[in-house]
């Protein structure tokens, strides 16, 4: 069995510890993804799911458990040493695209690649090469303001593969969409997993694209069981 890409193990995670009002949110969560798997994570809102993507993207870190990513544990890392981590190994695509404005489709996946040392020609060729895939190299000029939202999103996946990250972490990715749109978006986002062998972790209250993945977890008073 190949090694797990993500492998978080006794996560804990207390909002106002020691002082009134405190809140378990994560309670000792256990959880492995290998490389090539998609897991749905299923949670009401408010349940935590969030704070468990950001502590497994190293957004944020837990009050007590390890993270490992690509078998490293990553309990020890600098905030530098972090930051690289993330940019190089985790892709990020949430609910609203979070495009720059000012940037057409093609240059918002170029500076991810240009922040992490990539050359601005091999950039382009990449963000070229994740946009056709994608269905959109005739929109690469465009600006988010003159894409459609279902556009918008598959751009923001693009950007979030644009330095070959081993693992994909999703919040709501397709919850500001109507259905139809969504079910493009989420075939897109699955393809594209399945070509690469992103370990995938998504969020989503939609139970019929949940069902289509490898796994469903559902988070519950701060620990996951098999949904």
């Amino acid at each position: 069995m190949a090694e797990p890409m993500l492998e978080l193990t006794g996560i804990t995670r207390v909002y106002n510890k020691g002082r009134p009002g405190e809140v378990s949110v994560l309670r000792g969560v256990d959880l492995r993804v290998a490389p090539g798997e998609l897991v749905a994570l299923v949670a009401p809102s408010g349940a935590g799911k969030s704070t468990l993507l950001h502590i497994a993207g190293l957004l944020d870190r837990p009050d007590a458990g390890r993270v490992c990513i690509d078998g490293r544990d990553t309990g020890a890392l600098r905030d530098g040493a972090r930051t690289r981590m993330r940019r190089e190994q985790v892709g990020f695509v949430y609910q609203f695209h979070h495009l720059l404005p000012e940037f057409s489709a093609l240059e918002n996946i170029v500076l991810p690649q240009l922040a992490n040392g990539v050359g601005q020609a091999e950039a382009a060729r990449r963000a070229e090469d994740l946009l056709g895939r994608v269905g959109l190299s005739a929109r690469a000029g465009h600006r988010p303001a003159a894409l459609s939202g279902g556009e918008q999103q598959r751009v923001a996946f693009c950007r979030a593969l644009a330095n070959g990250p081993g693992l994909l972490l999703a919040d709501e990715p397709t919850g500001n969409l109507d259905p139809d749109t969504a079910e493009t978006v989420f075939d897109v986002m699955v393809a594209m997993a399945r070509d690469t062998g992103l370990a995938g972790l998504v969020a989503t209250h939609n139970p019929d694209l949940a069902a289509r993945m490898d796994r469903v977890l559902r988070l519950e008073a701060g620990q996951l069981v098999a949904a």
